[in-house]
């Protein structure tokens, strides 16, 4: 009964124990597209949005000013929970308002 008990918890813990290994992915490069244009606060813009989605979310918005990067970068922070602070809200918004702008 022992050896049968102990059996059992051998066979249960082992795919506990494999599924505690860390896994990783490596994903696909961004297309050349979706590349963001040189500019002022490019690099904290590459780096906040890329946490959630690639760079051709960016380039395929509709152009607009500070007020509508605003709403997006609101709402990704709102609704999709994007951890970005007001500092860096504001140089993202400063960066896709110039260039990405209307």
């Amino acid at each position: 009964m022992r050896r049968t008990l102990g059996i059992a918890t051998l066979v249960l813990a082992l795919p506990l124990a494999a599924a505690a290994q860390l896994k990783t992915i490596t994903l696909p490069p961004d297309h050349p597209y979706g590349d963001l244009k040189p500019g002022p606060g490019v690099e904290v813009t590459q780096r906040a949005c890329r946490a959630c989605h690639s760079t051709d979310y960016i380039v395929m918005q509709p152009r607009g000013d500070a007020k509508q990067w605003e709403a997006v970068l609101t709402k990704m922070i709102k609704v999709f929970g994007a951890s970005i602070s007001d500092e860096d809200a504001k140089a993202i918004v400063g960066y896709l308002s110039t260039v990405y702008g209307k």
